[in-house]
């Protein structure tokens, strides 16, 4: 199929993996309101065209905790990503490495810390869950440490897991899920000799690391079900704070207050982030919530978004709204399912075009001039 944009990979990813991948991946919880607000309302945010105003040197790059990234963009943590493509973190890793922007290894990626680690030319960032096996959140950020990754992005919006309706039917979970799972690779030859066949081991490399045998993916979601904390708070996160010496950034706020909470606790940066509206639907989409907590917290500490980021075009938005940067989830995994690290690189070009275009339009010169000013009603 002809790639001209960048929503044009979700088609390319429904036709290249299995269903219950595609499912897993495109859908959201309950009745997924929110995973279309993330969507609409970014989608409705106008942008003030100016003329005469333009120019021909614009400057995409931006800096967060010292360090120079070429976009305003960063890859969000996408669990089981290495199931999209052979090995798919260590391609998406190299291919932002190679871009100059910061890929972020998920807990539960198919790829071990060590792997992605190896391949990548850049440190890679790591996010971590809030689980309740201390020992594991321990080991595997001493791990991360270790391995050179220098900012930590800790997920808080995941006490439980969210309603995904649409994982017992795509064959993800649910009755006889293993044997559709194998009848869906079948139907997908391509996926199945170059990630089924070629891609394994199909374990979660970072758990399996300090259990100390595979962990497959039924045991995956029996283990996470079992170690999920719908009772932590702040406080109880202090030894992480203790603990982790480089920046800290924390993902999944929704609420100006909680972003205040996330400053004192001592946090570098926070994700403004339903997650991917994937856990309670019916919260505020992502693009509704940002300008409320950049009003409370810009300035004080690195400001994140994500949900419902499909071209360039929604980074800027998101950028005049009042994020510092965007994170990409389901737009990249998108582009590494339909042509692995080729497609995330072309990816970049594309949002790279998109948000020049946006740039001279509406008369910014930089990444750094961008503010809501350039939004209109």
């Amino acid at each position: 199929m002809i790639i001209s944009s960048a929503t044009d990979y979700r088609e390319g990813a429904r036709r290249r993996v299995p269903p219950f991948l595609f499912h897993y991946l495109d859908g959201g919880s309950g009745a997924e309101q929110t995973l279309r607000a993330n969507i609409d309302d970014l989608q409705q945010v106008k942008l003030r065209q100016r003329v005469l105003k333009g120019s021909e040197q614009l400057d995409l790059s931006t800096e967060w905790f010292g360090e120079r990234y070429d976009l305003p963009i960063a890859l969000a943590p996408i669990g089981l990503a290495g199931m999209y493509a052979r090995r798919g973190e260590v391609q998406a890793a190299c291919a932002a490495a190679e871009r100059n922007i910061p890929f972020i290894q998920s807990t539960v990626s198919l790829c071990p810390l060590a792997e992605v680690a190896a391949a990548s030319s850049k440190p890679i960032w790591f996010q971590l869950y809030v689980l309740k096996d201390r020992g594991f959140m321990r080991d595997v950020l001493r791990r991360a440490r270790d391995l050179g990754a220098r900012t930590l992005v800790f997920t808080v919006d995941m006490p439980v897991p969210g309603a995904r309706y649409r994982d017992a039917h795509s064959g993800m979970s649910g009755p006889n899920a293993a044997a559709r799972r194998i009848m869906q690779a079948m139907l997908h030859p391509r996926w199945a000799f170059d990630v089924g066949l070629f891609g394994r081991p199909h374990d979660l490399g970072n758990i399996s690391a300090y259990r100390g045998h595979a962990t497959g993916l039924e045991d995956y979601i029996g283990w996470l079900a079992n170690n999920f904390d719908p009772g932590i708070g702040w406080s109880d996160l202090q030894w992480i704070r203790d603990e982790w010496q480089g920046p800290m950034v924390i993902k999944g706020i929704l609420e100006a207050q909680d972003a205040r909470d996330a400053k004192a606790f001592g946090a570098d940066g926070i994700v403004v982030s339903n997650h991917g509206g994937r856990q309670l639907d019916g919260a505020l989409s992502s693009a509704r919530a940002l300008p409320a907590i950049a009003d409370a917290v810009k300035g004080d500490m690195t400001i994140f978004a994500d949900g419902g980021v499909r071209t360039g075009t929604d980074v800027i938005r998101m950028l005049g709204l009042g994020a510092d940067g965007v994170l990409l989830g389901r737009a990249f995994i998108y582009a590494l399912a339909t042509h692995g690290k080729a497609g995330v690189q072309n990816l970049f070009k594309l949002f790279e075009k998109d948000m020049r275009t946006n740039m001279v339009l509406t008369g910014v010169r930089s990444i750094r001039e961008i503010g809501r000013d350039i939004i209109t009603s």
